[in-house]
């Protein structure tokens, strides 16, 4: 006998936002670094686990947690969505419908981003919708090719395309960067 009721279509309503939300992170993470026909990709995602919890406008994905769009993939052991749902009243028919914005991704454990030959590495990662920059901290890497910088943390503002390393304080407060003079592309 299948499953039906209010608890029931609040739970498609709660996989379907978490979906959405996990979509349009991913493609606001990744419409400035790649090529526009990416951003019409499917977008596959893939957790052990995913938890809902719309009292706190938040969807988490827990275990082994694999997102996946065109040539960018994000793994890490936990991630969370943040989201801010606002009614929406500008199209006929869809009057204060209820729309979420992603505010907020925070990614934990065993973190990594690749995208092409970029790779970076963490032991969290912070992503901030509005202001568009990403933070990996926790033994923060990343590389281009053989090029690679490491610090306590790497912010990486996604549309002015630039990154700061922060020092760590177990290099005596300094940042590290591995150049080679035969890669032509820089970390």
């Amino acid at each position: 006998m299948p499953l039906e009721g209010p608890s029931m279509g609040r739970f498609r309503a709660a996989v379907c936002t978490a979906l959405r939300l996990t979509a349009a992170l991913l493609l606001s993470v990744a419409a400035p670094c790649h090529a526009v026909e990416e951003a019409d990709q499917p977008i596959s995602i893939e957790a052990n686990r995913m938890v809902s919890q719309e009292n706190k406008n938040s969807v988490v994905f827990i275990g082994k947690v694999d997102a996946r769009q065109g040539n960018l993939t994000i793994r890490a052991d936990e991630m969370t969505v943040f989201y801010t749902e606002k009614k929406e009243g500008k199209e006929p028919g869809k009057e204060n419908q209820p729309t979420s914005q992603v505010e907020k991704l925070i990614c934990t454990n065993n973190v990594k981003i690749t995208q092409g030959d970029w790779l970076g590495v963490g032991d969290r990662m912070d992503y901030f919708a509005k202001e568009r920059k990403a933070v990996l901290s926790g033994n923060a890497k990343a590389w281009q090719g053989q090029n690679m910088v490491s610090g306590k943390t790497i912010v990486y503002y996604l549309d002015e395309k630039r990154s700061v390393v922060e020092p760590d304080a177990t290099t005596n407060g300094r940042v590290r960067a591995v150049i080679h003079p035969d890669s032509k592309k820089k970390p």
